[in-house]
Formats: C-alpha cells, sequence, structure tokens
C-alpha cells in the first residue's frame, strides 16, 4: 500500500475562472471587496484600453498590504476563507471576502496577474508576485507550477496598499458594462452614509463621475414619505412613517408588523430599512428645490431596494429588473397608496456576525435560507403596513372629496357667473362661450381618462376571468370533451367503416385541433401567474424562449404558423423574473400572430434570432406579415394604441416595459428582411 493524494488538473482553473464570475465587473468588484477586508479608504479601478482584448485593469488600494505568509497561507489559498464574522478588521469592518474563489475568477480574466503589495507592518518591504497563466498550460496538476514572491525594498515616500495588475485581458470591456461597473462601485460602500471613514471605491472613467455626480445630490428630502424599521437582535421589529419635513406620521409595534406571521419573531440577524417614497408630479414638486426631472433620473439610475451585508452591497439586489421585494407585483395587484422601483429608493443594513447569509459561489447574490427568507419578509411585511396605513388617510380623503367637491364646484360656478355678469354686456357672451368650450374640452379630457381606468379595469377583469376559465377548463370541460371526441371518433370509425374519412374524418379532426389550441391557451395563462415564476431567480434566456414556443407549437400550428428559432450558442442567462422574460416573448408572438389576420399570405413564418456580444444578449423576433402599418412606430409602444378592431394596445407596452425592468432597451423596424415587422431588444446578461 502507498500514500496518495487528490490533485487539481489545472482545467480547474480555466473552469473556475469562467464559470464563478463570467462578467468582467463581477470579477473586479470581487478584487475591491479584498481591499475593503484590508481596511483600504480607498480603492482606484483603472481601465487601459480595455475596449478591446488585449487591454488591462489596475485595482489599487490604500490599505494594509501584506507579507509573504500572508500572500502564501492565505491570498494564494482557494477554498479556504481565514476570515471569520466574528473576527474584526483593524477598523472594525466585518470581512467580507470568502474562501478567495472570486478572487481567483477576476484574476483569471487576463493572460497573467501582477501583484505588488507593500505591508503596514513591515515599513521598508515590497512584495511581487506574478502569476502567468500560460504556465499552467503546460502542466498536468496545479501544484505542478511554482510561484515565487519577490521581496525588495520598499522606495521612500511609498506608504501601505496592494496593487493588482490584471494584464492582456481575453475580453473587450465595452461601454455597457463599463457603466454597469461604474454604478456597482458606486453602491458598493454605501453612498447614502454618512461615515467619513467609510470605504470609498472610485473608477477612473467619465461613466463613473457622471454617475456619482448624480448619486451625490441625494433628494432624500424630496421624498413624501420616510419609511424606517429596524429588526433587534431577538427578532422584534419597529416601524415609523414621517412625511418630508420629518413629522412622524404612522407608527407600529412588533404586534402591529408581524401579522403574516402570527405575531411570530423574524428569525435572522438584526437589520434596518430605510425606503424614500416619492410622489412623482409637478404639483408634488412645486414645493421642492429640486426638479421633478432631476429626482426622475436619480431613481432612474439608483432606485430599488439595495441590500447591504455587513457594510458591503450584495447584488443584484436593487439592480435594474431585479424587484426582490417584490413591489411592482404588489403595486401590480393593489396599485394604491403602493411604491415601486420606480419611485422609491431604499436600502436593508444587515449586521450578520453569525454567517447566517451566504453568498452564492457566482456571486449572484445570497442562497435563499431561512434568515434571508425572514428578512425579506421583514422588510415586505413593513410595506404592507405602511401601504395600508396611507390607505387608510387617502380613503378618508376621498370620503371628504366626495362631500365637498360637488359643492365646491357649485359655488365656483357662481362666483364666476357672478364675476361675468360684472364685465360689460358686449364681452359677457364670449366669455361665456370660451367657458363652454373650456367644460367640453375638460369633459372630454375626463371621458377620456375614464375611458383609460375603465380599460386597466376590463383588463384586470379579464384577466382574473381568464385564469379562472383556464383553471376551470383544463380541469374538467376540455378533457370531458376531449375524451367524448375520442369516443365519437372510435365508434364512428366502428360503425362507418370505409365512409368515415369521407363524412367524418375532417370534423372530428377539426374539433380535436381546436381542443388543442384552448388546452394551449389554457396552460399558458396558467404559467403566466405561477408565484415561482415572478421570483427573481437565474433565467436561462435560451430554456424560457424554447418553452414558450413549445407551449404555444399547438396553437400556431392551428393557425398554419411556421416558427424558425436560430438560437446563438452557448446558455446566456440573467439574474431576473422567468415571468419577465417570459411576458416579452408571449406578446412578441401574439404580436405577429395578430398581424397575419391582416395578410393573405399562405406561408406564415416567425423567426426568432438570438445574438450575444460584449455582455449583451439580443433577441430579434421578426414576421412576414404586413409590417408597421396605420401607426407610426414611436406609438406602438403607448398603452391603448392599436389598429386591431378589439385589440387592448398592451402588448408591445407591456414588452416595452419588462425590457425596461430587466435593465434593456428595445426598438422596432417597421418593415424587416421577411417584409413585416421586427422587434429587437437588448438585455445585459451575466454570462454564457
Amino acid at each position: 500500500m502507498s500514500d496518495v493524494q487528490i490533485r487539481f488538473a489545472t482545467d480547474i482553473l480555466r473552469r473556475l475562472g469562467e464559470e464563478l464570475n463570467p462578467s468582467p465587473d463581477k470579477g473586479i468588484i470581487e478584487l475591491v471587496k479584498n481591499a475593503y477586508d484590508a481596511d483600504a479608504r480607498t480603492c482606484r479601478v483603472e481601465l487601459i484600453q480595455t475596449d478591446q482584448p488585449g487591454g488591462s485593469v489596475k485595482v489599487v488600494d490604500d490599505g494594509d498590504g501584506m507579507g509573504a505568509d500572508d500572500i502564501e497561507d492565505g491570498w494564494l489559498v482557494i477554498g479556504r476563507s481565514g476570515k471569520s464574522p466574528d473576527d474584526r478588521t483593524r477598523l472594525g469592518r466585518v470581512p467580507a471576502g470568502s474562501k478567495g474563489l472570486g478572487r481567483l475568477a477576476a484574476l483569471r480574466m487576463g493572460s497573467a496577474a501582477m501583484l505588488t503589495t507593500h505591508p503596514r507592518t513591515e515599513k521598508d518591504s515590497r512584495y511581487d508576485l506574478l502569476i502567468d497563466w500560460k504556465d499552467f498550460e503546460d502542466v498536468e496538476h496545479v501544484d505542478e507550477v511554482m510561484l515565487r514572491i519577490e521581496q525588495s525594498r520598499r522606495s521612500r515616500g511609498i506608504k501601505s496598499g496592494t496593487e493588482i495588475h490584471l494584464e492582456d485581458l481575453k475580453i473587450r470591456i465595452g461601454r455597457l458594462v463599463v457603466k454597469r461597473l461604474a454604478r456597482e462601485l458606486i453602491l458598493l460602500a454605501d453612498p447614502f452614509g454618512d461615515d467619513p471613514e467609510g470605504f470609498k471605491p472610485i473608477l477612473n472613467a467619465p461613466e463613473f463621475t457622471d454617475l456619482e455626480a448624480v448619486v451625490q445630490k441625494r433628494y432624500f428630502g424630496d421624498a413624501e414619505y420616510h419609511l424606517i424599521a429596524d429588526l433587534d437582535a431577538d427578532g422584534r421589529a419597529k416601524a415609523s412613517v414621517v412625511d418630508w419635513r420629518g413629522q412622524e406620521l404612522f407608527s407600529a409595534n412588533h404586534h402591529e408588523l408581524s401579522t403574516s406571521r402570527k405575531n411570530k419573531l423574524y428569525r435572522c440577524s438584526t437589520a434596518r430599512f430605510d425606503l424614500w417614497v416619492f410622489i412623482l408630479n409637478q404639483t408634488t414638486f412645486s414645493t421642492r428645490a429640486s426638479t421633478l426631472g432631476e429626482v426622475r433620473t436619480w431613481l432612474q439610475e439608483f432606485g430599488g431596494v439595495h441590500l447591504y451585508h455587513n457594510g458591503l452591497r450584495v447584488m443584484p439586489y436593487g439592480n435594474p429588473g431585479n424587484d426582490w421585494l417584490e413591489m411592482n407585483l404588489r403595486r401590480a395587484q393593489s396599485p394604491e397608496e403602493r411604491p415601486s422601483t420606480n419611485t422609491a429608493i431604499g436600502r436593508v443594513r444587515v449586521s450578520d456576525t453569525k454567517d447566517l447569509f451566504v453568498q452564492k459561489t457566482d456571486r449572484s447574490g445570497f442562497i435563499e435560507s431561512d434568515a434571508f427568507l425572514e428578512l425579506r419578509l421583514f422588510a415586505q411585511d413593513t410595506m404592507e403596513w405602511m401601504a395600508k396605513r396611507r390607505l387608510e388617510v387617502a380613503e378618508k380623503r376621498r370620503a371628504r372629496e366626495r362631500t365637498s367637491g360637488p359643492k365646491k364646484t357649485s359655488r365656483s360656478k357662481q362666483d364666476l357667473n357672478a364675476v361675468i355678469s360684472k364685465v360689460p354686456t358686449e364681452s359677457q357672451q364670449l366669455l361665456i362661450d370660451a367657458l363652454d368650450a373650456y367644460d367640453r374640452s375638460r369633459d372630454r379630457e375626463v371621458r377620456n381618462l375614464q375611458k383609460e381606468v375603465q380599460l386597466y379595469r376590463t383588463l384586470s377583469t379579464a384577466g382574473i376571468t381568464a385564469t379562472i376559465f383556464a383553471h376551470e377548463s383544463n380541469a374538467s370541460p376540455i378533457k370531458t370533451i376531449t375524451f367524448s371526441i375520442d369516443a365519437i371518433e372510435r365508434r364512428a370509425k366502428k360503425a362507418l367503416r370505409n365512409t368515415y374519412d369521407k363524412s367524418l374524418k375532417k370534423p372530428v379532426e377539426k374539433i380535436s385541433r381546436a381542443i388543442a389550441s384552448l388546452e394551449v391557451l389554457g396552460a399558458a395563462t396558467l404559467k403566466l401567474v405561477q408565484h415561482e415564476k415572478r421570483r427573481i431567480s437565474h433565467v436561462d434566456l435560451h430554456d424560457v424562449i424554447t418553452g414558450v414556443i413549445d407551449t404555444f407549437n399547438p396553437f400556431l400550428d392551428e393557425r398554419e404558423v411556421n416558427v424558425e428559432i436560430c438560437l446563438c450558442d452557448g446558455a446566456p442567462f440573467l439574474s431576473g423574473s422567468e415571468a419577465a422574460v417570459e411576458s416579452i416573448v408571449t406578446n412578441l408572438i401574439n404580436n405577429s400572430v395578430t398581424a397575419f389576420e391582416h395578410s393573405t399570405l399562405e406561408m406564415r413564418k416567425i423567426v426568432i434570432r438570438t445574438i450575444v456580444e460584449d455582455g449583451i444578449f439580443t433577441l430579434r423576433v421578426l414576421d412576414n406579415g404586413p409590417g408597421i402599418e396605420g401607426i407610426s412606430k414611436n406609438n406602438i409602444w403607448l398603452p391603448g394604441e392599436t389598429t386591431r378592431t378589439n385589440g387592448t394596445g398592451l402588448g408591445l407596452t407591456i414588452v416595452r416595459d419588462a425590457v425596461k425592468d430587466l435593465g434593456g432597451e428595445v426598438d422596432a423596424i417597421e418593415y424587416s428582411e421577411l417584409g413585416g415587422a421586427e422587434v429587437a431588444i437588448d438585455l445585459p446578461i451575466l454570462g454564457v
């Protein structure tokens, strides 16, 4: 018998690098977090000619640096973390790094990585380490490559800190990635706080400067409401809401907040939840120092609820399209007095000294443990409580307005008539005619608004009815029809024998196809309302696209529509909800099918193509229908705008809003290469 050991093939380094941090911004963020753990106050990221492969990245901090032992026994050790949440750094920070996997993935972005560090504990020392990844290509096992830590004398005036230089990048870092990195760096260390000793990452790029100027303006004082909720170490919650003047409007204890838990304690770490809610209209901002446009821009860049764990932000919570507290869903279900990610900005700050919150290996958020779910429930319960209190106030206000409104209108009319009676007689009729025209214009506006409100109410009712119909029809009537038509077919074939094909075959097949179409519509409706699909998760875009097509195939076959799918290589994915992506694909297919109603083509064709380039996933859906006719391209996105007699005009509006929520862009071409319309969607992805 001989002793043996587990050995790792060098290919594991490549796989870890590609799979753990599939996007360059996430890899760079991991290196910046290392600077935070080293008690750096500033960390500068430099991108050097990264618009093409072959560029380089420098990450420079003013932290404590590392000695030879720190490098060998810590920085170079992969898969084990010497950092414990019970241990605090020199500045009292809870370490953010975990197992060094993220650092390895970041270092693999280039062909080589150069480490230069000046330890705080060794005033005269400098250490250098070069990792040339080509050295690992010529050997079979990782431990066959020897690395050398070079020690030299530190130059005069050089303070402690570390520089990591990633050379000869394998990928291009495009404009959208730079903008995303800039946003992530700005938000990383809670820019909404006021800690002078806090951590400040910096990106040497115009995108960073522009966004930093936006975030530093801080329009919190213009929020209509500020929700403040605290969760103590025992799991007890309390909350209050103050207005923009700082006056308390409502407050609640644990008993009033935890109704969803039947007053049980929340089992997670201590936390603080702040949410600033804005009323985005000109009337509200007439009394504010800032403008409505400024606040809209600020919320567009930084709105949503961000999650901070032991001082550092955790992605993707609060990213565009990541509604982890389901604010938009709850607003859609009950829109009154509820904020959305477009009208609010917030942060949840968690102090976790017991390692209850564990990040996923690919750094795409926390594992949804009991502690994480309890934290989310705490935040959702406090928002639910605030919505109920605000709704109570709104109901009282509406009751007063319903009583006083007609009286005020009548008094105003009397006052106006009195004024008109005092002007010269020759001018009275002109005034009366002008006021009558104004009344007619106002009445038309009111009727239009009433129609729009009624449209949404009708659609909500239709959606509820369709869901009930889909559930009930799939459960019994459709099955009954299916079994009955099968029985008719069997008995007719037996009774009619050779005459069956001539007399009954075609109508029986038509009924069968119609039933299949009904089953598709019912199944699609039920799938779209599934709760799991509305949750934020890892979404495989190709799986969703093919899944929607598979669901609709019988429906499309019935209408003789051929769908050609041309998917790019790989499995592109993003962080978002499967329901959002499904709604995009479903509405685009429905749009094409509807367009065919105005076409006399015998061969109806829809082409779905995907492309991935520079971290952007492009989805193109085109058909050979009549194209965009009877409506301008700019108006197709507006709700209610449609050329179809019984259409709602909401399909492309939903597409536009869903794409925006996912952080993407959408455009349309009136006449594509197939002759019909084409819709192109760009979405930022995490990897392929």
